[in-house]
């Protein structure tokens, strides 16, 4: 089984290997965080495979029947007055048909003050962002093989400038039910701009994603282990602030190791008492943790930490996390279970 699914994340990745990040495409608003429990995580995980209905945004071969009815909402006062959520829902229809998810992604960047080109004021404006997806996950009969799809419509306005655009995600998981072993692999924002802000057409931020958990036999916590953004290598920059010169003045630039990429590529991530009604999380993003890094200095980027109680048929979660040399952004989520 797992050969079939190695040779079968092979040739998937292969078919998609483009090479995007932050700051090269448009919508990166998709690859935001999507509750609280992925972002005490490290922010990517694509490998649960239970109740928790959000997870069906990242990775839609997740989608089970345990989601059925349940009605995910989730908020976070991000950076600079930024506000966003993700809602998320799902329905089992029967046995056969199995299980249907809806989600929605919103962002709001806040209100600016607009200026021409000689300085006077035009007045204010606002930007904002969202996704709608519907999303299906099939079991390969009689393997422990399964995929996914979401299909999502996108919606941006800034200041004047409106866009559309549609997108999917495709997901595939493994899990060995004997061992506890989850391993999946996701690639998302396949897509286009169906109308585009002025004229130019741009790319969607496509993520190649592969991830690994288990939970362990003797104690209650399952680890996660996440390989992200493995469409693009390298993925990291040499930092200008890094530079040293020596007593010549010569400048040298940073340095980035092999192994300093791989890092950088990695997200670990654990939770203690997975199954129980309280939990405890915690992840380590060491690409995130490498770009806020100070030179003599710890500031604990990368690290988050979360926890989640559940209480009759509500589930709260919370996480912190330090996105910036300067702030913190906390996570704030509610599962609800609609069943009777």
């Amino acid at each position: 089984m797992l050969k079939g699914f190695a040779t079968f994340c092979c040739l998937l990745f292969s078919g998609f290997c483009f090479a995007q990040l932050g700051g090269e495409s448009t919508y990166q608003f998709l690859n935001l965080i999507a509750s609280p429990r992925q972002a005490a995580l490290g922010g990517k995980v694509i490998t649960n495979y239970d109740y928790d209905v959000t997870g069906g945004l990242f990775n839609p071969a997740s989608i089970n029947t345990e989601m059925d009815n349940q009605l995910a909402l989730n908020y976070s006062s991000y950076l600079g007055g930024i506000n966003y959520g993700t809602a998320a829902y799902a329905y089992t229809w029967d046995r056969h048909v199995q299980t249907f998810h809806f989600g929605v992604t919103y962002i709001n960047y806040g209100t600016f003050d607009g200026y021409d080109l000689n300085g006077a004021s035009t007045g204010t404006f606002t930007g904002n962002e969202a996704a709608v997806s519907a999303g299906y996950a099939y079991q390969v009969p009689y393997t422990d093989f399964y995929l996914g799809a979401n299909l999502k419509v996108i919606t941006s306005k800034l200041e004047i400038y409106n866009s559309i655009g549609l997108a999917a995600d495709f997901g595939a998981m493994y899990i060995n039910e004997r061992l506890d072993f989850h391993m999946a692999l996701t690639v998302r924002n396949l897509g286009t701009q169906i109308k585009t802000y002025a004229g130019l057409q741009e790319s969607l931020p496509l993520e190649v994603n592969l991830g690994l958990s288990q939970t362990l036999e003797n104690m209650p916590l399952r680890w996660h282990l996440t390989f992200e953004n493995l469409q693009q290598w390298p993925i990291g920059f040499s930092n200008p602030s890094r530079t040293t010169t020596d007593l010549d003045g010569n400048q040298t630039p940073e340095e980035k190791s092999f192994f300093n990429e791989v890092l950088r590529h990695t997200i670990v991530g654990a939770e203690l008492f997975p199954d129980r009604g309280f939990n405890i999380r915690l992840g380590y993003n060491f690409r995130r943790a490498e770009e806020l890094r100070i030179i003599d200095q710890r500031n604990f980027s990368g690290l988050s930490f979360g926890v989640g109680i559940k209480l009759n048929k509500m589930r709260f979660s919370y996480t912190h996390a330090r996105f910036t040399g300067a702030s913190n952004a906390n996570f704030f989520g509610l599962q609800i279970d609609l069943n009777k």
